[in-house]
């Protein structure tokens, strides 16, 4: 990394105009490359970023490059949000089509321009565009990070949170699988504190005994409670984002769910779903096999086959 962090966003929509604005509320950008084929929407949010500056940590240079990939060449992360929040409304899968063309669009031409830097992709169905980008590409998978169950995860712990009283930054729970209804709770491997829920569980019953299909589910499905409301999400997943963003920009070697090539665990390939995984400034830098039960390791088995069957359907 250079010593200026420069970070480009392709998609000014709901999402990608959060990341941008998170990108500097949290110090993480010196520069930013806006995208967005909508000329008037990517004014008015350059505009209105500009406009905040002044009461943020520090100055950042504000780009807009409109559908000009190829200034993004430069970039140490590009974050990719392009895509139709709208067509998400009742599932991600709702995406698929929408946003598989919208990707045809641009990645060739930035890599072609010299991009070495890191993708950070969350543009739904996040695993199917993440494994698109690298077959239009055929650039470095490790570089290829999908946001995929970073968020999921963020939502089981605040479940669990809820159902606990203990802070969420001292549990320890994994979404796995798809950024999707097929992702599921690694339940073998949740702790609080370090100490695995089985223990706690048998020592306290009546604190740690949960109906844990019921808390899947409303990690599951907790975006749509925003979706409900609102018609999309934006301020979880864009800090997901900038999250990842810091990992990499940072060289933190940052343990997160996040989506990556299957390159034979648990016996799956040729795909990117997610699994822990150390982030850093070459993005995935390994990937982190959790000692699952045969049933986890059947639900992964599924989300995967679920990913597999979007990529076909999509022909990427």
């Amino acid at each position: 990394m250079g010593t200026v962090t420069r970070v480009g966003i392709v998609g000014q929509g709901h999402v990608g105009a959060h990341v941008a604005n998170s990108l500097i509320l949290q110090g993480i950008a010196d520069e930013l490359v806006l995208c967005d084929i909508n000329g008037s929407k990517l004014a008015a949010e350059v505009q209105d970023l500009n406009d905040s500056l002044a009461f943020c940590p520090h100055n950042v240079a504000i780009e807009s490059a409109a559908d000009q990939y190829e200034a993004l060449a430069d970039c140490d992360v590009i974050v990719n949000a392009a895509g139709d929040v709208s067509a998400s409304a009742q599932d991600r899968d709702g995406e698929l089509f929408v946003t598989t063309a919208i990707t045809q669009s641009f990645p060739q031409r930035i890599v072609a321009a010299g991009f070495s830097g890191v993708w950070v992709t969350i543009a739904n169905p996040c695993d199917v565009i993440a494994t698109q980008i690298w077959h239009l590409t055929d650039y470095d998978p490790r570089k290829i990070i999908g946001s995929g169950t970073a968020l999921d995860s963020s939502r089981m712990r605040h479940v669990l949170s809820k159902a606990t009283g203990y802070d969420q930054h001292s549990i320890g729970a994994y979404m796995l699988g798809e950024h999707g209804f097929s992702q599921f709770t690694a339940w073998s491997n949740v702790n609080f504190g370090g100490k695995p829920l089985a223990e706690l569980e048998a020592e306290q019953p009546e604190r740690f005994t949960f109906d844990k299909d019921a808390l899947e589910e409303k990690a599951r499905k907790g975006g749509y409670v925003a979706m409900a409301g609102k018609h999309c999400t934006e301020y979880a997943v864009a800090n997901a984002a900038a999250r990842l963003v810091r990992a990499v920009v940072s060289n933190e070697h940052f343990i997160t769910a996040c989506g990556t090539l299957m390159t034979g665990q648990y016996g799956e390939e040729g795909l990117w779903a997610s699994l822990p995984c150390v982030v850093g400034a070459n993005g995935v830098e390994e990937v982190i096999e959790l000692d699952l039960t045969a049933e986890e390791v059947e639900k992964f088995h599924a989300s995967c086959a679920h990913i597999r069957s979007n990529i076909e359907r999509a022909g990427v």
